[in-house]
């Protein structure tokens, strides 16, 4: 007698991760997060493959982190070359991440060479939904953006290609780098989940 297919599909066990971390999201009161929080989910349930960095529409699913010192009084900021702002780092969730906490870690191993301690309860600070402008070939098109909170097990760190610069910034000075609306509340947050 032949065994049904018991293959998972890791993209189907990716979006789930990623359903139960959003689903679980609690905006407190910030309207920005509630509206990211439900275009998120509709994405995560409608979309064939919300994780495709092709789709265009509605958008798809990236991956980014509050970075904490060691000390927890710094934020880790990058200087995005493309968009010209200073952000959290984070970027497209891959095929090969397991789930949208796995990208995040490696998107900001990648941008900024910083290492991160392993957390037995890493915590999602943000659902952020806004507008990349066109560019590289690519038109205007949305960024789901998952938020974690994750912290640094040294202040070293090293700047990427993607990456003009990179710093360490005291929390209460994100207004000297013009932290937006979605940075500032995304910090916020993970400073009162310390």
């Amino acid at each position: 007698m032949d065994q049904p297919n018991s293959r998972i599909d890791p993209a189907d066990t990716k979006r789930k991760r990623a359903l139960a971390w959003v689903e679980s999201f609690e905006p407190r009161g910030n309207p920005r997060h509630g509206r990211g929080r439900d275009l998120t989910l509709e994405l995560l349930r409608r979309s064939p493959d919300p994780f495709d960095r092709e789709d265009y529409e509605p958008g798809h699913i990236t991956a980014s982190a509050v970075v904490f010192s060691p000390d927890r009084a710094r934020v880790l900021l990058v200087f995005h070359n493309r968009l010209q702002l200073w952000l959290q780092p984070g970027g497209h969730v891959e095929r090969s991440d397991p789930d949208v906490l796995a990208a995040a870690r490696r998107e900001v191993l990648e941008e900024t060479g910083a290492m991160l301690y392993l957390s037995n309860n890493p915590q999602l600070v943000g659902v952020d939904v806004h507008e990349i402008p066109p560019g590289r070939g690519e038109p205007l098109h949305l960024h789901h953006d998952l938020v974690f909170r994750l912290v640094a097990r040294s202040e070293k760190v090293q700047v990427s290609s993607e990456s003009r610069s990179v710093v360490w910034c005291p929390v209460q000075d994100l207004s000297d780098y013009q932290a937006d609306e979605a940075l500032l509340g995304v910090v916020d947050r993970a400073v009162g989940e310390g």
